[in-house]
């Protein structure tokens, strides 16, 4: 069970006291810590966690079924991230799928600075250990350009969702990019930040 929502107040004051520590973290821990590992010659060269993107892929036959699937998964991702998503339009189309150029095929927001550091935070504190049979993060889920993806099965794990009011479980992606040159250094970022990963 999430956490109530009259408890979301006090629980984002100290989610974004925390979210600055993190940052912090970064600049007096992190920093040196790949400086040292990887031989940067200035600060301004360490890879850095650039974007956190929030996304849900939407199935035609969901959506026609139920016309407020869209505006379900919208408010799922507002609460989640503070943020009102944009719709993502098919780009062509495709008639195996019934899919056309006007279609909308998902929806995202992106998160960057202190928004950025307040989920993350969530992310590793909160959201992850409510996982079922959690085990930590695989290291195959980071790219070779060091970006780390992140597929969830149900919203509820985010402790902004009443289970008592949601009308539909559904899935979500969650996308952490950053500035890294190689997969090595991406894998060292996300561990020294604290993510949980796993061999």
């Amino acid at each position: 069970m999430g956490p109530k929502t009259r408890n979301h107040k006090f629980l984002n004051l100290k989610l974004d006291i925390s979210a600055m520590d993190l940052y912090k973290k970064y600049k007096k821990q992190i920093i040196p810590a790949m400086k040292e590992r990887f031989k940067y010659t200035n600060d301004l060269a360490v890879p850095k966690i650039e974007k956190i993107v929030v996304n849900i892929g939407l199935n035609r036959g969901i959506t026609e079924k139920d016309p407020k699937y869209i505006e379900m998964a919208a408010k799922t991702i507002s609460e989640i991230t503070g943020q009102r998503p944009i719709e993502n339009l098919a780009k062509k189309s495709i008639a195996g799928f019934k899919i056309r150029t006007s279609n909308t095929v998902g929806l995202s927001t992106i998160l960057r600075s202190a928004k950025m550091y307040d989920f993350l935070e969530k992310l590793i504190n909160i959201t992850l250990p409510r996982v079922r049979d959690f085990r930590g993060i695989s290291l195959k889920s980071i790219d070779q350009k060091g970006n780390l993806s992140i597929g969830f099965k149900e919203q509820i794990v985010f402790p902004e969702m009443d289970p008592e009011k949601i009308q539909r479980i559904h899935g979500l992606q969650v996308v952490i990019t950053t500035t890294a040159k190689n997969r090595e250094e991406g894998i060292e970022l996300f561990k020294l930040f604290g993510i949980p990963l796993r061999k």
